[in-house]
């Protein structure tokens, strides 16, 4: 072997073993998401100690939203939504979304659970199953506990609930929060800007109308059948529309209600843990 082979050999073994070091470093590393379901234990300790000490619980709900937009409208929205404001806030995770939330009756059948895939469960299980996923969060060192519910069926169960635990936690270093900016924001909020734009009441809505649709629009595109949306009749309750016109929607007039949405509750947020 000539001492230029030799030499070549070598700096062959020495690219192998430095792109192999590289590997396997880029494979230790945390990812880089805000998602508590995609690290490990370990990870999360480490970042809680790090100074990520807020978690979003964030509240969907699994409902019918017209002929036109999947059920699974608010889980698919709350997550995108905690989501983008996690990352604005820099110190906070999201935790799984809960899609199992009051829907109504089903004995009679009663509400949203007059429709296929609507799912339901009763208040008092919503609540404290809500309560014993903050408790968890707590004992494991999160210290800003924030609920965020994207349906406006549950909002009252939401304030109980931070109520009761932040009676609990009294004199402890952990504190249930309820942003009211997050719904306000997506509900009359939304509504006002879409008035400022032109839009009338009754096209906007207050359930699978033009506000709601255009804010999917602009979340999940996927999940609004335009065909369906386009020749959608008059609003009808039979229908499992409420009050508003969906045909002008748009995902540009969503994307006026996610910045608004995102940015005030990053702010409410903000002001609640100041000096925590």
């Amino acid at each position: 072997m000539t001492q230029r082979h030799a030499f070549r050999r070598v700096i062959a073994s020495v690219v192998f073993v430095v792109a192999a070091a590289a590997a396997q470093a880029a494979f230790a590393q945390t990812p880089p998401t805000v998602q508590l379901q995609d690290l490990t234990w370990t990870e999360l300790r480490d970042q809680v100690k790090n100074g990520k000490t807020t978690v979003i619980i964030p509240i969907g709900g699994t409902e019918q939203s017209g002929p036109y937009i999947a059920v699974g409208k608010h889980n698919v929205r709350a997550a995108y939504l905690a989501e983008r404001i996690a990352q604005k806030l820099g110190n906070a995770l999201v935790a799984p979304v809960v899609a199992y939330v009051p829907e109504g009756g089903y004995a009679p059948t009663t509400s949203h659970m007059r429709f296929p895939g609507t799912i339901t469960v009763s208040d008092d299980v919503f609540e404290k199953m809500l309560e014993s996923a903050a408790n968890s969060f707590a004992v494991h060192g999160f210290r800003n506990i924030v609920f965020l519910g994207d349906h406006g069926g549950y909002q009252k169960d939401l304030k109980q609930v931070v109520a009761r635990l932040n009676k609990a936690w009294a004199g402890k270093d952990a504190r249930a929060i309820l942003p009211a900016a997050y719904y306000e924001a997506s509900s009359d909020g939304y509504a006002k800007q879409l008035r400022q734009r032109g839009f009338r009441d009754d096209e906007i809505g207050t359930h699978a109308g033009l506000a709601d649709t255009s804010l999917q629009l602009a979340v999940a595109p996927q999940m609004v059948r335009l065909n369906q949306l386009r020749k959608a009749p008059k609003p009808d309750d039979a229908d499992g529309v409420y009050g508003g016109d969906p045909r002008r929607a748009s995902a540009e007039l969503g994307q006026i209600g996610v910045d608004a949405i995102v940015s005030r509750t990053v702010d409410a947020i903000r002001q609640e843990t100041a000096g925590r």
